[in-house]
């Protein structure tokens, strides 16, 4: 009769473990890098914010302040995703990715950092399993926290049009006239790329819109 009882425990055990797991392949956690507060909204640094912004009211939800940053729910062709703005400005950005993936389950692979990127062209995408930090503050500190380098990432070109000495004018400035005018277009194809890679994964995403 122990043996009977053990056996179905271990079984229980094993089916709540497999369904654990199950959960936690549905749940995944995507991060817009950027700067709180209304002085940075519309500046290039914070390009994440906007696809997440975008994201969101596709997908008609609210984000609402919680522990470390802005956070809404969304669910896409049945997994449930997570859209967090930290709000620890963009220096500590790890600290916030960390605390949601604890928080909610979620592995590394189902994380998707956006952030801008001064080596590409105003607009283009590129995503990536992994990758250095790129001289990218963000980068830099979600690395350091989660003690890799190998997260997915999504790249938005901001390019690099500024003399010597103006770099930080430059990502804390805003839009031109000319991006401006191309920026919905970008943050439309920015926003599926991110969904797809919740649902048609890295790769797929990866050959369907990088460069696009």
């Amino acid at each position: 009769m122990l043996n009977w009882f053990k056996k179905i425990f271990t079984r229980d055990a094993r089916i709540t473990t497999v369904l654990n797991e199950e959960d936690s392949m549905k749940k995944f956690l995507i991060v817009g890098l950027g700067n709180p507060g209304a002085k940075y909204s519309e500046t290039r640094h914070n390009i994440g914010f906007k696809i997440l912004d975008e994201i969101a009211t596709e997908k008609e939800a609210s984000f609402e302040t919680l522990k470390l940053g802005d956070v809404a729910s969304i669910t896409h062709k049945g997994k449930s995703v997570l859209l967090l703005k930290p709000n620890t400005f963009m220096n500590l950005s790890g600290k916030a990715i960390k605390y949601y993936m604890k928080q909610e389950g979620i592995s590394i692979d189902n994380i998707l950092v956006i952030t801008d990127d001064l080596n590409l062209p105003f607009g283009t995408l590129r995503m990536k399993a992994k990758g250095t930090d790129g001289g990218h503050n963000g980068l830099k500190d979600t690395q350091i926290t989660l003690n890799t380098p190998k997260y997915p990432r999504l790249r938005f070109g901001i390019s690099d049009e500024f003399s010597k000495g103006r770099q930080v004018d430059y990502v804390l400035g805003e839009w031109n006239s000319e991006e401006q005018k191309s920026l919905p277009e970008r943050l439309d194809t920015a926003a599926k790329m991110a969904l797809s890679f919740t649902h048609a994964g890295l790769a797929n995403t990866m050959n369907q819109y990088n460069g696009k």
